[in-house]
């Protein structure tokens, strides 16, 4: 909590529910991570939060920015981004995407199948392409599935592919995870990549890239490691497995660099119980799964809240959203609990929210308005 989103939420007194984003706390992450990390490039996951403010921040600052649709697209070129500093980073993508933004000058794109190599062949001729290994994401708090990403054997032989059909086959992706706090599994990672690279040299194809991905953390409930910490994780694995001949590295930070610049501010609607001797509050908050907190799913990402009575005596809750869906649990085994003082009406503080929550959040579920968003 920053004393500008402090001063913010007192002085304006939104209506709940808001997330209000402090945009010097943002800067101040990018900056960190350049120079902790200055051999890598950054491209910016717009999906974390793709506001226009952040967008034109970032921009200025030198970012580039890794996209998963035409709409991102057309959101960076409106606010200062040039085609050349974005990555279609999406492996799943309509071909007249692709044309779509081969014409408006991308030049980059990921890939994992020979179906998807085909279709960046046959709408963007010459471009360089990467290959997403597939990964299993232990220690992440939010793993990512087999969606995205094919095996070892596999990627060898789509770059082959990559180079037959006149693409560029520039380098190899992989994503440890979101929100993933094993520092050992980057070396994990980079040792396949570093293999890939070996095995590609032997074909006559010179890679020149890894792509690292995201996965570094905010911080929610558990304590995380210091982004020098992340940064020397990296550069160690780089150097182990490359040596001196270390490639071009990308990396596409979401959630460390907004996550920690956003406070939601909700409102208890509700407090509960479900029978006389049930001693458990149910407390319903004016946000929900639905609202822009998706990453409570399976009570996966677990939020730090504040109240104003933080200091009281607490005692265990079930935390809910306000939605008729029977879903719309944030947290009933992780054992939260809050002050026994808390009322109907009082303020709630979600930290941490700058991440995944207004680009989730549905338009209009229930009749509830989607969640208002400042930037300051």
């Amino acid at each position: 909590m920053t004393a500008k989103i402090t001063r913010f939420l007192e002085e304006v007194r939104p209506v709940t529910p808001c997330v209000v984003v402090d945009l010097d706390v943002v800067r101040d992450n990018y900056l960190g991570l350049r120079r902790w990390l200055p051999l890598a490039d950054v491209y910016y996951a717009v999906k974390a939060n793709p506001a226009p403010e952040i967008v034109r921040m970032l921009a200025a600052l030198g970012s580039n920015f890794d996209v998963a649709s035409r709409g991102e697209i057309d959101l960076c070129l409106a606010n200062g981004v040039f085609a050349e500093n974005i990555s279609f980073g999406n492996t799943i993508k309509k071909q007249r995407d692709i044309a779509y933004a081969y014409e408006k000058g991308v030049r980059l794109y990921a890939f994992d199948c020979e179906a998807e190599l085909e279709k960046l062949a046959e709408s963007a001729p010459g471009a360089r392409v990467f290959c997403r290994i597939l990964m299993t994401c232990d220690g992440a708090e939010w793993p990512l599935s087999r969606k995205f990403g094919c095996e070892i054997d596999m990627a060898r032989d789509l770059l082959v592919r990559a180079r037959d059909l006149g693409l560029d086959p520039y380098g190899v992706s992989f994503h440890v995870g979101s929100q993933q706090t094993d520092l050992n599994q980057w070396d994990i990672a980079v040792g396949k990549a570093a293999m890939l690279f070996t095995a590609l040299d032997s074909a006559g194809i010179d890679l020149r890239m890894v792509n690292l991905g995201g996965g570094f953390p905010a911080r929610y409930r558990s304590d995380i490691p210091a982004v020098e910490r992340y940064a020397d994780a990296v550069m160690s694995a780089m150097t182990n497995h490359f040596g001196n001949n270390i490639p071009a590295m990308i990396i596409e930070p979401g959630r460390s660099l907004v996550g920690d610049a956003g406070i939601l501010e909700t409102e208890v609607v509700l407090i509960s119980r479900k029978g006389y001797d049930d001693d458990t509050r149910w407390v319903y908050l004016d946000v929900g799964k639905f609202g822009g907190l998706a990453e409570t799913m399976d009570e996966a990402i677990k939020y730090r809240i504040q109240t104003s009575r933080d200091g009281d005596d607490t005692a265990p809750v079930v935390l809910a959203g306000p939605t008729c869906d029977s879903a719309d649990i944030l947290y009933e085994k992780s054992n939260y609990e809050m002050p026994v003082s808390l009322k109907v009406g009082d303020k709630v503080r979600i930290l941490s929210t700058g991440a995944y929550t207004t680009s989730y959040s549905a338009v209009n579920f229930n009749g509830f308005d989607p969640l208002k968003a400042y930037f300051i």
